[in-house]
């Protein structure tokens, strides 16, 4: 079930922390990424061959098909045929998309046009043979044969792979600094070379992508600036999120209480709680977020990145280098197990989003690699068995509460591992990133993102 077929990590920061837009990493940034990589096949197709085609179809099949209209699957991809990439689109008018059944949105590669519209996508169920649940089938026609057909899988967090080509998944052919694919060999590469957690995490980036340090820091701080600005815009919108559930916003209610808390102890978790909610709900709206390590754990991260920055003032260079720690965790739970819910269930999102955020606030508080560890293991370990079950298919009912709940266990994870003594700690972060693979492989499907099981069968939250 590991997404990662390299011996060593070898993921970028920046495919870990993706900007783009909500409900869903597996189902709005990976099929947008994915039809993108279709759209560039079909440029290099000679101009005589093109003319033979006709149009071009959408399949969707497990999780995107049962849940692909509620995540936005279908506006995504139509997005991403059209050259839309997920960092800069603009949110409204993904959202805009397929409003209309009869509407037709033209796919023009040199002298061809393709019109795209509701039906030319079609939601179907399971595909036999398929490795991966989330599969899309993207497919150039000449009338009912078919010319093309691409293959893809959305694995979690918007990463893709694509069936015989490896081209479509975007890893750097760079090789990592330093080569390691588990915590404690992590642990033993900063021991032998007395090197800082962040320092490493910075010096394989900058080989994986190319990028100059400098260029590195520079990118963090646009994604704590992308972080930010979530929660500033989640505590400030009131009204109901899209979809049949008419969910409230409840972030600015929440933050408003917190300001007339005054000395009250629960003044601080109150403030917390609604930073998460505001992220949660903006990812809920299909508005930009960062991924962290998904966009359905979207607001864990970022609630405590606000909270680190508003109440504790640290600097930018502070709290990148606490994301580069997160990194470090999240890097590892992908390698070895999964972020994706329709893998794992929620336990690889929430779970492994609570473990970075633990890590983030013990790393930037200056204790240990041992103590971050112990942290990230205590988050992720007390998220053991969570389901993913959204209700209607909405990343809305139980997942904005979720992430309010992930970002409190985060913060109370740093404080039970900062008064311990690391070396007395009995379960490795290796450990529970073991146990949360070998529970998601017995986990049923039903409670893996289909939403066909679980809280999402209560027919009293619709």
């Amino acid at each position: 079930m590991s997404e990662n077929n390299s011996p060593f990590i070898d993921t970028s920061v920046f495919d870990l922390f993706k900007i783009g837009p909500g409900p869903s990493s597996s189902h709005t940034i990976g099929p947008m990424k994915a039809a993108g990589h279709f759209l560039a096949v079909l440029k290099q197709i000679p101009a005589t061959e093109l003319a033979k085609a006709t149009d071009i179809k959408i399949e969707l099949y497990g999780s995107l098909s049962l849940t692909g209209k509620g995540h936005g699957t279908d506006r995504s991809i139509v997005g991403g045929l059209l050259g839309w990439e997920p960092e800069n689109c603009d949110c409204a008018a993904l959202s805009r998309l397929l409003s209309s059944p009869d509407e037709k949105y033209y796919v023009h590669i040199g002298a061809k046009a393709f019109a795209l519209s509701s039906s030319s996508i079609d939601f179907g169920n399971s595909r036999d043979g398929s490795i991966w649940q989330n599969t899309m089938v993207l497919k150039l026609m000449t009338g009912n044969m078919t010319m093309l057909e691409k293959e893809y899988y959305s694995v979690g967090g918007g990463f893709i792979k694509c069936k015989d080509d490896d081209s479509a998944s975007g890893v750097s052919a760079n090789e990592p600094f330093f080569k390691y694919n588990t915590m404690n060999g992590l642990k033993d590469i900063l021991k032998k070379n007395n090197i800082r957690l962040s320092d490493l995490i910075l010096k394989n980036e900058a080989a994986i992508s190319g990028m100059s340090e400098d260029d590195v820091q520079k990118r963090l701080d646009r994604i704590i600036t992308v972080m930010c600005d979530a929660v500033s815009r989640g505590i400030n919108t009131e009204g109901i999120l899209p979809g049949p559930i008419k969910l409230a916003r409840k972030a600015p209610a929440l933050y408003r209480r917190a300001g007339k808390m005054g000395d009250s102890p629960d003044r601080f978790l109150a403030f917390l709680n609604s930073y998460a909610l505001a992220v949660s709900e903006e990812n809920a709206a299909g508005h930009r977020v960062v991924t962290a390590p998904t966009s359905g754990s979207a607001g864990v991260v970022p609630a405590v990145v606000y909270l680190l920055r508003h109440h504790f003032f640290m600097l930018n260079h502070e709290i990148a280098e606490g994301l580069l720690a997160a990194a470090s965790v999240g890097f590892v739970a992908r390698h070895n197990a999964s972020i994706s819910g329709a893998e794992v269930g929620c336990q690889g999102e929430i779970g492994v989003a609570s473990a970075m955020a633990a890590a983030l606030v013990t790393y930037v508080n200056g204790y240990s690699t041992r103590i971050v560890e112990n942290a990230a293991e205590i988050a992720l370990e007390h998220h053991l068995g969570m389901t993913c079950d959204p209700v209607d298919g909405y990343v809305q009912i139980p997942c904005i509460e979720r992430n309010a709940v992930g970002a409190i266990d985060a913060y109370n994870a740093y404080l039970l591992a900062s008064i311990g003594d690391p070396h007395k700690q009995k379960v490795t972060l290796d450990d529970v990133i073991k146990a949360m693979l070998e529970t998601g492989r017995d986990m049923s499907s039903k409670y893996k993102e289909t939403a066909l099981g679980g809280l999402a069968a209560c027919s009293i939250c619709c």
